[in-house]
């Protein structure tokens, strides 16, 4: 995705690209399983529904009052309502009626069975994801049962165009269906979850020292208990504290009492309302590897860059700055004008400002370079791309 549209626009596109009889089992990427053998056993069961053209949810039985979920109201294995998070009142009446649910955000239906409540419950969201996925898939002679041609090469990776994702219709799975169908079941599953949505429920989940506090190795305290610590690079130390959560990457650091991370979401919204916080990731990901910027000054700037096996780079000059490449590692073809360079570790090249250039990674290991690139503006939109092999915009 070139830009998220919520839970329902990406289950419906991978749905779109799957035989309608396939049984897909929609599950967050980030959530903690204990229970792998009764993990096992609810599949099984979600599984055996699913066949039966039900779309099944799994519904997490509660053991406290917790109002940082969605609960589900259910009746036997009929999901009655889907609640929003509750007060604390609310969430205690949920706990002693014994049929309410954590909502998991795990599901289990057949691909055709979800984009036929899907067309009929948010037909706009339907609608808008075959669009945009027949606007991208590269044709095949394959068809899927929804009228969209697909390649059905393990290796294909379905990429969709920004303008045509930005023109579906923002909305969760739960909301566009799962709250109208009649098809819902819930299964009730014990499985040892979580959903470590929080820094306090990651401090939960992880092994404690005889402080209680979680740390990692680069970590030195004096009479501190109860701390989550966490950091990459820096050795970070700390003197009497306790109860307190820091978290220190290359980007930012944070600094929360526990029981108030929560409202971490609510800080990432304010930096991403201040341009100038939000664009200082150091580490950027793109389709051929990785950047990390090592340096960053108004005349001149260093980055590591990591470029995966067979991958290349645009073909592209720049207005404002000139580069020098260096070879850490593996081997480089660099285009550079009408002539082509192979550079090995310890060698470099020039590239003067509004040449023509390239990189591209030839090998079967990943390509490093450190780059200095060196002029007046830095920017990263001094780009122009004659040819990319990722249709990027310049």
């Amino acid at each position: 995705e070139p830009v998220g549209r919520n839970t329902a626009p990406a289950i419906a596109l991978a749905c779109l690209a799957l035989e309608k009889d396939e049984i897909v089992l929609v599950t967050p990427s980030d959530h903690l399983v204990k229970d792998e053998a009764q993990y096992r056993k609810v599949l099984q069961e979600a599984k055996d529904l699913a066949k039966s053209d039900y779309l099944v949810t799994f519904g997490i039985k509660p053991t406290f009052a917790e109002t940082g979920f969605g609960y589900i109201e259910a009746d036997g294995l009929d999901a009655k309502a889907f609640h929003e998070k509750p007060d604390f009142e609310k969430a205690t009446a949920y706990l002693m009626a014994g049929n309410y649910y954590w909502n998991s955000g795990m599901f289990c239906f057949k691909a055709g069975v979800f984009l036929d409540e899907l067309q009929k419950y948010a037909p706009q969201i339907y609608e808008a994801c075959k669009k945009a996925l027949g606007n991208e898939v590269e044709t095949s002679s394959n068809h899927n049962a929804h009228g969209s041609e697909v390649s059905t090469s393990s290796k294909k990776v379905i990429k969709i165009d920004k303008a045509s994702m930005l023109n579906i219709p923002e909305d969760s799975i739960d909301y566009a269906v799962m709250e109208k169908s009649s098809k819902v079941k819930v299964v009730p599953s014990d499985i040892g979850w979580s959903d470590v949505g929080s820094f306090d429920a990651l401090y939960d989940e992880l092994p404690k020292d005889e402080n209680g506090n979680s740390i990692n190795e680069k970590y030195v305290q004096i009479d501190s208990k109860n701390n989550l610590i966490y950091g990459n690079e820096r050795k970070i130390t700390t003197v009497d504290i306790e109860d307190l959560i820091i978290v220190d990457t290359g980007d930012a650091l944070l600094i929360s009492k526990k029981g108030s991370s929560q409202k971490v979401k609510n800080i990432v919204q304010k930096i991403r309302g201040d341009s100038e916080l939000h664009n200082i990731h150091l580490t950027a990901h793109r389709p051929w590897g990785t950047y990390t910027i090592l340096e960053d000054n108004p005349k001149y700037k260093i980055k590591r860059i990591e470029v995966k096996p067979q991958g290349r780079l645009s073909l592209q000059k720049h207005f404002h700055r000139s580069e020098h490449w260096t070879v850490v590692s593996g081997t480089a073809i660099v285009t550079l004008g009408e002539r082509e360079v192979i550079l090995r570790a310890n060698e470099s090249i020039y590239i003067p400002m509004g040449e023509l250039h390239r990189l591209q990674n030839a090998g079967k290991l990943n390509l490093v370079i450190i780059e200095t690139q060196i002029g007046d503006y830095l920017g990263e939109d001094d780009i122009v791309r004659i040819d990319d092999d990722y249709k990027r915009e310049e």
